[in-house]
C-alpha cells in the first residue's frame, strides 16, 4: 500500500497558490502546477488502514487507495485507468469538489488527511498531457436513443455513460455553451472552461451528438421529446433560488448571486453583457449574503472586479473551527458545522456570523443601505431539532452598501414549463420524484439537483452515472 511509513515521514501539503495580490488581477485558475514528485510524496501518505472509508465518503466510490498507490509507484497512466472506472470527470471534482473522501480518511483521525483531491487532479491531468484521455466509442450501437436534457456534470456523465453502452444519445443545453453552473456558474479563477471543453471534445468524437441554444420546455415541447426518443433524461439543475422577502428587496442592487456570477463567467469567455443590466462591483461597498460556496465566489469575483468594501454576512453563529461532537469522524461537516475559509476569503473583506438583514433603504430606486440585527441561537427543540432563533437586544446596525448579492442557497429545480409539462411527481420539497431514478412517467428519468436538490458536484456525476445504468438496463429489457 504505497510507502509503508510514508504518513508517518511526509506532511500534508498542497499545491502553491499565486499570491493574491497577483491572482486577483485575473480570472485564471488559483493553483501551480505540482511535480509528479511532489504528488506522489503525498500519495504515499496513504495508509494500510485495512478499511478504506474513504471510498464510502466520495458519492462515487472511488478507489482511492489503489490509485494513491499507482501514483506513489510513478504508474499514472494505470492511475488514471483506476480513476476512470468510476469518475468520469476527475478534471472537475479534483477541482470544485468539497472531498468528503478526506473527511472519511483514517489518517484524519489524529493528523491531517491525504489531499485525496489534488491527487485526482494530478492524475488526471498528465492523463491529458500525455494523450492518455481518448474517445471511447462503442463497439455496437443498441438501436435505442436516449435525450439528456441538461448539461451539468450530472447529464454530462450520464450522456457519457450511456453513449459508451451504444444508444444514440443527444444532448440538450439552453445556453450557448455546455457545463451548466460548471460553465456559467462556476468562476474561472477555480475552473477554467478548457477544462470543460477539452472532454467535451472527446465525448463528441464518441459520438455523443450536442444542441445548445435548446430550451426544452420552449423551443422544444415535452411531447416532442417523448415522440422522438426512447427515454428521456431530466438533468437540470436546482435553479430556484432562495429570495429574501425584506423591505426594499425591489432596489436597483440587491440580486440574486447566480445572475452577478454568470454576467462575469460570460465576460471572461467573450460574451459582451449590456451596460443597463450589467451587475458589477467595481469600486462598490458590496455584501455578499450567505456562508458557502456560492457566497465565496461572489467573494472572489467581487475582489478581481475591483470592490471598494465587502462585508460577507452569515445567518447562523460562526462555526466551529474543528469537529464538533455531531459531526465526528467520518462524517463530512456540512459548511455550517466547520469553520472552512476559502481562497476567495484570503483575499480579503470581512466575515461576520449571526446576523440577520431586516430590510433594504435607498433613494431614486438605488440601493445604499443594509439594515440588519445580530441574532443568537438557543438549544434544539426536542421535538423538530430546530434551534429557536432571537434578536439581541441593541444591536441594531446599518452600513453602506451598493450592492447586495444573494447567496442564500436554492429550493429545487424551476417547476414551470418542463416539468409542468410533463406532469411528474414532485417531493415535498420540490424535487422530482423518482423510484430509483425513474420519474412517474413511463420512459422519463431524473438525476442530479433536479431529483435530489442543491447538491455536490461529485453527487451530481454518481446521480448521472446511475441514471445511466438503470436506463441502459431498461432500455435492453
Amino acid at each position: 500500500m504505497g510507502k509503508v511509513t510514508g504518513f508517518l515521514e511526509e506532511e500534508r501539503k498542497t499545491p502553491e497558490r499565486r499570491d493574491a495580490r497577483e491572482r486577483i488581477q485575473d480570472y485564471l485558475e488559483i493553483y501551480g502546477e505540482p511535480s509528479k514528485a511532489f504528488m506522489a510524496g503525498q500519495a504515499a501518505r496513504c495508509m494500510d488502514c485495512g478499511v478504506p472509508f474513504c471510498q464510502d465518503g466520495c458519492p462515487l466510490g472511488n478507489i482511492i487507495p489503489d490509485f494513491n498507490d499507482l501514483a506513489y509507484r510513478g504508474k499514472w497512466e494505470d492511475a488514471l485507468v483506476r480513476l476512470h472506472s468510476t469518475n468520469n470527470f476527475p478534471e472537475f471534482t479534483g477541482r470544485v469538489c468539497p472531498a468528503p473522501c478526506e473527511s472519511a480518511c483514517v489518517l484524519g483521525i489524529n493528523d491531517d488527511p491525504v489531499t485525496i483531491e489534488f491527487i485526482e487532479k494530478a492524475i488526471v491531468e498528465r492523463g491529458f498531457a500525455e494523450g492518455w484521455v481518448k474517445p471511447r466509442p462503442p463497439a455496437q450501437l443498441s438501436g435505442k436513443t436516449v435525450a439528456v436534457v441538461g448539461s451539468g456534470p450530472a447529464g454530462l456523465a450520464a450522456a457519457q455513460q450511456l453513449t459508451q453502452a451504444g444508444h444514440r444519445v443527444t444532448l440538450f443545453e439552453k445556453s450557448d455553451r455546455v457545463g451548466g453552473l460548471l460553465r456559467y456558474g462556476i468562476p474561472d479563477f477555480k475552473l477554467e472552461k478548457s477544462v470543460i471543453d477539452r472532454r467535451v471534445e472527446t465525448m463528441v468524437d464518441e459520438g455523443l451528438e450536442i444542441r445548445t441554444n435548446v430550451h426544452v420546455g420552449v423551443d422544444v415541447s415535452a411531447e416532442e421529446l417523448r415522440s422522438q426518443f426512447d427515454a428521456v433524461l431530466l438533468a437540470g439543475g436546482a435553479e430556484q433560488p432562495r429570495d429574501l422577502p425584506v423591505p426594499g428587496r425591489e432596489l436597483d442592487g440587491v440580486h440574486f448571486a447566480m445572475d452577478f456570477l454568470t454576467q462575469q463567467n460570460r465576460r471572461v469567455a467573450g460574451h459582451s453583457v449590456p451596460d443597463a443590466e450589467a451587475i458589477l462591483a467595481t469600486g462598490k461597498n458590496v455584501v455578499v449574503l450567505g456562508g458557502g460556496d456560492t457566497g465565496s465566489d461572489c467573494i472572489g469575483t467581487s475582489h478581481r472586479q475591483g470592490r471598494r468594501v465587502l462585508h460577507n454576512f452569515e445567518l447562523l453563529g460562526k462555526p466551529p473551527e474543528e469537529r464538533s461532537e455531531q459531526t465526528p469522524w467520518p462524517i463530512h461537516p456540512l459548511p455550517s458545522e466547520i469553520l472552512r475559509t476559502s481562497t476567495s476569503h484570503e483575499e480579503g473583506g470581512d466575515r461576520d456570523w449571526g446576523i440577520s438583514t431586516t430590510h433594504f433603504s435607498g433613494s431614486d430606486g438605488k440601493l445604499q443601505k443594509l439594515h440588519a440585527v445580530r441574532v443568537r441561537f438557543g438549544d434544539p427543540d426536542p421535538a423538530t431539532g430546530r434551534r429557536p432563533m432571537e434578536n439581541v437586544p441593541d444591536s441594531e446596525f446599518t452600513i453602506d452598501a451598493e450592492l447586495v448579492l444573494l447567496a442564500l442557497g436554492f429550493l429545487g429545480p424551476v417547476r414551470e414549463g418542463l416539468l409542468t409539462d410533463l406532469g411528474v411527481e414532485l417531493t415535498d420539497r420540490g424535487n422530482i420524484s423518482t423510484t430509483g431514478y425513474a420519474t412517474s412517467v413511463a420512459g422519463v428519468y431524473a438525476a442530479g439537483d433536479v431529483r435530489r436538490g442543491q447538491s455536490l458536484v461529485v453527487w451530481a456525476i454518481a446521480e448521472g452515472r446511475q441514471a445511466a445504468a438503470q436506463i441502459d438496463r431498461d432500455l435492453r429489457r
